[in-house]
């Protein structure tokens, strides 16, 4: 079964059919309830609800999933019954699977409920309409590709006493979704020259989004939150307090960070903090989900996916 516990919850959800064929003398007898062993429709909605719930059971690779719920609907046509399933789940893995099989056991108790009066049944296209909620649903497309930077705030990396693999990791996160880095550089662990290089990438290099590493714990030489201090116009606590809500289900430290992120006219400014994992760990809860600002700077709305419309 596939690790996934770098992935972060979200509302996920999905929607797939079955088709049964059969007789309209058959169909006739489910719409007027003379079905011998009762109503049909009823008990295979119950047993696609069951079965949904059930499948990692039943699919051997498939994860728990703590489902919040389960939707049956069927079209009665002139000689098909259509069962179809939608499902939803905050979690961090999708639930197609779920529905689909949920839609497949819905079709099968129809089946075995109406065999006794028609043996010409038939099950078919069992298939997937729509799942969102996974990373795929989150993504964002430019036109021209962003361009960023990335700060390397250590005394110790600065002085050569040991390498970097934060800001690397960095950079490496952020070329995966097309991001152009047009600087990276490392600084000692000084406020002003913290905040000097920072309103340089916003006010004179006109970047978009600047993320820094290291600098946002507790020691005397901690200060990049104080420099930000200097730097930022407008904060938003949300993107730190989601990396940190992330992080801290991973590890009791998370909390520890005094990391914050702001914006500088257009340009978004970011803390992460200095240890790999703390990295990995914020660009896990924060991308590709953070490129989505750029299009709210810029003046766009953004997409209320639970209803297809689009918010301000």
């Amino acid at each position: 079964m596939l690790d996934i516990s770098r992935k972060s919850r979200t509302l996920r959800t999905a929607t797939a059919e079955a088709t049964l064929t059969l007789t309209p003398e058959t169909l006739s007898r489910v719409r007027e309830g003379t079905v011998p062993k009762g109503d049909p429709l009823s008990v295979a909605r119950v047993a696609a609800i069951q079965a949904a719930k059930n499948t990692s059971q039943i699919i051997p690779f498939c994860h728990i999933v703590p489902l919040t719920g389960a939707d049956v609907d069927f079209e009665l046509g002139e000689s098909t019954i259509v069962a179809r399933v939608e499902v939803s789940a905050i979690y961090r893995t999708g639930v197609e699977i779920e529905a689909i099989t949920a839609a497949s056991v819905a079709a099968l108790t129809l089946y075995d409920m109406l065999k006794m009066i028609d043996d010409t049944m038939q099950i078919g296209d069992v298939r997937l309409l729509s799942k969102d909620g996974g990373k795929g649903s989150f993504g964002e497309s430019f036109a021209e590709p962003l361009r960023a930077a990335v700060l390397v705030l250590s005394d110790s990396i600065s002085a050569g006493k040991k390498t970097d693999a934060s800001g690397r990791m960095i950079v490496e996160r952020l070329e995966e979704y097309d991001v152009d880095i047009v600087d990276y550089r490392v600084l000692p662990d000084e406020p002003d020259e913290a905040s000097a290089r920072l309103i340089a990438y916003a006010d004179e290099d006109g970047l978009d989004i600047v993320i820094t590493t290291g600098g946002t714990g507790f020691s005397p030489r901690d200060t990049t939150p104080e420099a930000m201090a200097n730097v930022i116009e407008r904060e938003i606590p949300g993107i730190p307090e989601a990396a940190r809500a992330h992080g801290q289900e991973r590890t009791p430290y998370s909390m520890l960070s005094r990391a914050r992120a702001g914006l500088r006219g257009t340009t978004l400014i970011v803390n992460l903090p200095g240890s790999r994992g703390g990295v990995s760990d914020s660009l896990d809860a924060l991308l590709p989900a953070l490129l989505h600002s750029f299009k709210m700077i810029r003046g766009g709305g953004h997409e209320d996916r639970s209803r297809g419309k689009e918010r301000s």
